[in-house]
């Protein structure tokens, strides 16, 4: 859903007196959703890897099992 022009005027007035009021609060809410998104990536990173290493752990006895 769109905002309308004078909405967005208000948002911007409020985020930019929050950054004179509080600059550290409107740095770490700026930065809110990249943390967010970097932490979801690691999470994807790390379960990949962990399939990958059950798959070879599981491989690697199969093949040793046959032998």
């Amino acid at each position: 859903m769109a905002l309308s022009m004078e909405e967005q005027r208000r948002l911007s007035e409020i985020a930019s007196r929050l950054g004179e009021d509080d600059p550290r609060l409107a740095e770490r809410l700026s930065t809110f959703g990249r943390t967010r998104r970097r932490r979801r990536v690691r999470l994807i990173v790390a379960i990949v890897v962990a399939v990958v290493v059950i798959v070879t752990g599981i491989a690697a006895a199969v093949a040793a099992a046959i032998s």
